[in-house]
């Protein structure tokens, strides 16, 4: 498990195929000394096995799954990309409930700049906004964020001033796309919430208010 706390941005050392995935290699610099085989690291949000340590470069094998739901096969060597590490027992809960399992792409919409702060809108498709709630939680290529705005195909995230400068959201633009995790709270509560209503309804309010919501 992850919090979408990025610990450090690393650089691609190479991206080959592998049958039908990829076989991912990053310099983790600092952080691999504390990985060894089989440790789970979140690369820009998704959750790798590490299947090879040589000194501070880390291989990973990439299923075709991950592939298709992620922007991962679009990396290319000295592409940079967030890291975490899986959490410690003891670590520090920093974030929220991060699983490192990639739900789908956005895409950047827009950049408002606001001083050093900066307001990013992403497009997205209605399944994965179904699952997002204004003042919720999301990770953004694995960065722990609080949507701030939504609209039927886009949500916002305002984003601080050291989450711009420690993550590569400091050097997206316009038209890149992201790897996004929607909050598994909300994910089960929602399929909570559709067993209960009739087969082929959708979710009102009135309907809430009839269940006793």
């Amino acid at each position: 498990m992850f919090t979408g706390i990025v610990q450090s941005v690393c650089k691609v050392v190479s991206a080959s195929r592998l049958g039908g995935g990829i076989k991912l290699c990053v310099d983790l610099q600092a952080l691999a000394a504390d990985v060894k085989l089989g440790d789970s690291v979140a690369i820009n949000g998704l959750c790798l096995t590490a299947s090879k340590v040589s000194g501070k470069t880390i291989e990973f094998d990439v299923s075709q799954e991950s592939l298709s739901r992620s922007t991962i096969s679009k990396l290319n060597a000295s592409d940079n990309v967030n890291i975490e590490l899986a959490l410690k027992a003891d670590g520090r809960f920093g974030g929220h409930i991060v699983q490192g399992h990639i739900d789908g792409t956005a895409k950047v919409k827009s950049i408002q700049n606001k001083d050093s702060f900066r307001d990013i809108t992403f497009s997205a498709d209605s399944a994965l906004l179904d699952e997002m709630v204004i003042k919720g939680s999301v990770a953004v290529s694995g960065v722990s964020l609080t949507i701030s705005a939504m609209d039927s195909n886009s949500f916002t995230v305002s984003t601080i001033p050291v989450t711009l400068k420690d993550t590569t959201l400091g050097k997206i633009k316009p038209g890149d796309e992201v790897n996004i995790e929607t909050d598994i709270i909300g994910k089960m509560v929602k399929k909570q919430i559709s067993k209960m209503l009739p087969s082929g309804t959708g979710l009102t309010a009135e309907k809430l208010r009839q269940m006793g919501f």
